[in-house]
């Protein structure tokens, strides 16, 4: 009898732990599940504030026309950068804000980039276009190649002069400068409130 006894609790005491175990078991692939659903519809959320909707209506197109398909962040644009070589190049769309223009012609203009004082100079493809003088600090699409390339002090000292820099500030440019340049295809700017209203 004692036997059967022990062989009753024993069984039971079994089944008691193979249930909690199940239970345990069960309760931790649930908890993973939801957080993966979590995690997921927080991505979700996040790249939709971070990619707003781009109305092409709000954009002034110069040069080339051009698809924003595959258009990175500045902070992308900005990784991409640092990871290439001196020398390299890769066909991209980025979006930035305009730091500032060529105040002479509108012929070149900087890009910012997530790193600190890191731009990126941007030229227009065979000088078929120019942007606006006054573009500084409109939101910009920029479509075309993009290198990582070492600017000599000539052509620096040049840059800042048509920056409309002061003598002093074109005389202590002495050194050649490793930048991000850019040779744009085509740019889209957005137009500023009134524009679009006119539209």
């Amino acid at each position: 009898m004692n036997h059967k006894l022990f062989y009753l609790c024993t069984s039971f005491l079994y089944i008691n732990t193979m249930r909690i175990n199940f239970l345990t078991l069960l309760s931790v692939l649930i908890i993973l599940v939801s957080c993966q659903k979590e995690t997921t519809k927080e991505e979700i959320i996040e790249s939709t504030e971070l990619a707003e909707i781009i109305n092409p209506n709000d954009y002034e197109s110069f040069g080339a026309d051009i698809s924003i398909d595959g258009l990175l962040t500045a902070a992308e644009m900005g990784k991409k950068y640092a990871a290439m070589e001196i020398g390299d190049s890769t066909e991209v769309t980025f979006r930035s804000s305009v730091y500032s223009v060529c105040q002479k012609k509108g012929c070149w203009m900087n890009l910012d980039l997530p790193e600190e004082e890191a731009k990126s100079f941007v030229r227009f493809k065979d000088y078929e276009f120019f942007v606006p003088k006054d573009a500084a600090g409109a939101d910009a699409i920029v479509k075309g190649m993009a290198y990582k390339s070492e600017t000599s002090v000539e052509e620096l000292r040049h840059y800042a002069e048509d920056a409309g820099k002061t003598a002093e500030e074109i005389a202590a440019i002495t050194e050649p400068k490793i930048e991000y340049t850019f040779m744009a295809e085509g740019v889209l700017l957005k137009k500023s409130l009134n524009e679009v209203a006119e539209d």
